[in-house]
């Protein structure tokens, strides 16, 4: 039995590494923020979901309580903050919507009128939109 819980874990831990180092290539590699969100989120959280299991193999069973919480923390707030990460780099304009098959936020944003919102918004604040470009004042 020990023999099959070496290799299991044998199995596990590396893998789980080489998921958390490809996320780490990927966030230096990949060119724009959609794809990056992608490697933070996917990788990073099967990589450390493997891990813990792989942790879970070698110890006893009364520490499957915590491995799970952190387990079930990472898989919780990694889509949320890959969700508002995404948000705010669309808003800021620091996203590039030809690269998008569907881009359902213009059309919510355009119903809501956030769009003109966060044009006046950085109008105000004296900041220039993130495209270099300079919106003629209005005021």
């Amino acid at each position: 039995m020990n023999v099959v819980r070496d290799a299991v874990t044998a199995v596990l831990l590396p893998a789980g590494a080489a998921f958390c180092l490809l996320a780490a290539v990927g966030l230096l590699r990949f060119p724009d923020t959609a794809s990056r969100l992608h490697a933070a989120a996917k990788a990073q959280t099967l990589g450390l979901l493997l891990i813990l299991l792989g942790v879970a193999v070698r110890l006893p069973l009364n520490h499957a309580p915590v491995l799970l919480l952190v387990a079930l923390f990472q898989l919780l707030t990694a889509p949320v903050t890959s969700q508002i990460i995404g948000r705010t780099a669309y808003r800021a304009q620091a996203l590039d919507r030809r690269l998008l098959v569907r881009d359902e936020l213009a059309d919510r944003l355009e119903r809501n009128g956030t769009a003109a919102d966060d044009r006046d918004n950085l109008r105000e604040g004296g900041g220039s939109p993130p495209d270099g470009s300079e919106e003629a004042d209005d005021r």
